[in-house]
């Protein structure tokens, strides 16, 4: 069997799954729409948080950005996770007993101000809809290789796909079709981990592989990956270099990001009970894990599988004992066929520059080393001829490169797509949620009927993924970088008012509202300052290089800075202001109250 018919039959049956799933479990009203009529179990929940989280920035494109970066993209791993223990803590509990279906709900009843509620709709759609400009990013490169088509026809068939099943289950049917993804994503994810560990080092755990000897003799994996590497002029894949501060900044931005997340944080209001959210908080870390432990062995090692693929004599430990592929190879030989694949897509392509028949990969932006040098020198090179390798490929072509079983490939595919429509999905709503429940039913027909207010949820729902597939057309960067930007807007607009909400009495309406206005849009003008307005090409101030961002801090950590401006703000805008009446201190404080304790809001 041709591996494209392996890739529909695996794509086709987990569609089916979903779907099944969605017209099983479909939303009959507004409490099943929004939060699952809250009979979500809690170990269910964690998986469903799992996949909602694990999304094609996680699937795809982390390990992506770590193969080509290294140590220093281990930022991601360190933010994204790190947000989930801040979640467990600070938010997810007390959100959950304050008994409401969104985040801007919870802002305006705290904050007793319909024009709070309204900007935090606004931050919400801010951040959700680049958040899924990102998934969309990964759903076309996904069916562009595996369906064969453009990566703008994937993006359109992913559009309609995530249109049905979401608009149709609401949180119901998102929720349980989450947790199939999940299970397709993480055995899609371990797999060919798994085969490719045993075929470097025959180690059966990736994340001991990382760490293990290459076989037949070879030396210590990442010690081989960091000469091979270096050889060719690139720098060290162990090694530090880029600003200290900024990655700080980044992965606190990452960190207060993922606290802030609305598509995360109404997850929490599926469970039955508040213990239920603190415990779906632990089950989905671990869940997470399975899938954030392995990620820097496929980084490496799909790293050392592309160098060794371009110059086969680095596989024994000298880059310059074999030449570099010849197109002749690419155009025929079996085990190149992945180049082929990939090149059709135009994710991936070669230039002959010098004419010798010789593809030739290697970093020709910097000095090169005596021997790379040699090689310039005898074979004319004219400059690395590996012209284009997109970072979000390399997962999905890793089992390709190494060779692996073409069920393996196809079930890679599937799990691609679980992964960027799972997150798609959970995004879609929290965006419909708040469109036809904060702005429709709260600010501009209270009186509106339970069966109209769905309706307007689905019509949000649809409109959303229409205006996110046209965004994914023309993406910021690649899907994890795209995420990365609104993890920025979260942490700088979302996580600082929900934490004062919960964990200050004297801030006010007056300094929540100037608090998410500041800090949303320093971080909006900052990130248009370097990337261009809603992400239009050559529409930027400045250009997006360390030299030239603010004291080295990207537009990704930027949201750190925008959080404290969002703190600093409400703060000294409330201290200047009247306090927040009695009824709304007591509300604070009870809802910081164990549970089992009296009052309106224990434990609902």
């Amino acid at each position: 069997m041709d591996q494209f018919t392996l890739n529909l039959i695996f794509i086709g049956l987990s569609f089916l799954l979903y779907f099944g799933i969605a017209i099983w479990a479909r939303a009959g009203s507004t409490s099943e729409f929004y939060a699952a009529n809250r009979g979500v179990h809690p170990v269910m929940n964690g998986m469903a948080t799992a996949a909602d989280w694990m999304s094609a920035a996680s699937f795809i494109s982390m390990a992506g950005l770590i193969a080509f970066t290294g140590y220093d993209n281990s930022t991601y791993l360190m933010g994204w996770t790190g947000g989930y223990v801040l979640l467990a803590l600070l938010l997810a509990p007390y959100l959950r007993k304050f008994g409401k279906f969104t985040v801007p709900e919870f802002i305006g009843d705290r904050f007793y101000s319909k024009t709070a509620r309204i900007i935090g709709v606004v931050c919400l759609l801010v951040v959700s809809i680049t958040y899924v400009i990102g998934q969309m990013e990964g759903v076309g490169i996904t069916f562009a290789r595996y369906l064969e088509v453009s990566k703008t026809s994937g993006l359109l068939i992913g559009a309609v796909v995530v249109f049905f099943y979401a608009v149709l289950g609401g949180m119901k049917g998102i929720t349980y079709t989450q947790v199939a993804q999940y299970v397709v994503l993480i055995t899609a994810y371990t797999i060919p981990a798994v085969f490719i560990s045993l075929q470097l080092t025959g180690h059966v755990l990736p994340q001991t592989g990382l760490f293990g000897t290459l076989n037949e003799g070879g030396g210590k994996f990442l010690a081989t990956l960091d000469q091979v590497v270096t050889d060719l002029g690139f720098k060290s894949y162990t090694g530090h270099h880029t600003s200290t501060l900024n990655m700080i900044l980044f992965t606190l931005a990452l960190m207060i990001g993922t606290a802030g997340l609305p598509h995360v944080i109404i997850r929490f209001f599926t469970v039955p009970k508040v213990s239920d959210a603190r415990k779906s908080a632990g089950w989905a870390l671990v869940f997470i894990a399975l899938l954030y432990t392995v990620a820097p062995a496929v980084g490496s090692m799909s790293r050392f599988n592309l160098t060794t693929t371009m110059w086969p004599g680095a596989a024994g430990g000298d880059v310059y004992s074999q030449s570099a592929v010849s197109l002749d190879s690419i155009q025929n030989d079996q085990d190149k066929e992945w180049m082929r694949n990939w090149q059709v897509t135009g994710l991936l392509n070669w230039e002959d520059k010098n004419g010798d028949g010789l593809i030739q990969y290697y970093n020709d932006e910097a000095e090169p080393s005596e021997p790379l040098a040699t090689v310039i020198a005898d074979q004319n090179l004219q400059g690395n001829e590996l012209t284009t390798v997109n970072r979000d490929i390399m997962v999905l072509a890793n089992p390709e490169i190494a060779n692996l079983p073409g069920w393996v490939i196809a079930i890679v595919a599937a799990g691609g797509l679980a992964a960027a429509l799972s997150t798609a999905a959970g995004l879609l709503l929290a965006i419909s949620g708040a469109v036809s429940h904060d702005l429709i039913k709260g600010a501009i027909n209270p009186d509106i009927s339970e069966k109209n207010e769905l309706l307007a949820a689905r019509i949000s729902m649809g409109a959303s993924i229409l205006v996110a597939t046209l965004l994914g057309l023309n993406p910021p960067g690649f899907a994890a970088q795209t995420v990365a930007l609104a993890f920025g807007l979260a942490a700088s607009s979302i996580f600082p008012v929900l934490m004062m909400g919960i964990f200050s009495t004297r801030v006010n309406k007056q300094g929540a509202i100037a608090g998410m206005l500041a800090g949303i849009v320093s971080t909006l003008l900052y990130i248009f300052t370097y990337k261009g307005w809603f992400f239009i090409a050559d529409t930027n101030m400045l250009p997006d290089t360390p030299d030239a961002w603010l004291m080295g801090i990207s537009p990704a950590s930027f949201g750190t800075i925008g959080a404290l401006i969002n703190f600093g703000v409400a703060y000294l805008v409330s201290n200047a202001t009247e306090e927040p009446p009695e009824h709304v201190r007591d509300l604070v404080e009870s809802i910081r109250v164990p549970r089992g304790a009296s009052g309106p809001t224990a434990d609902h």
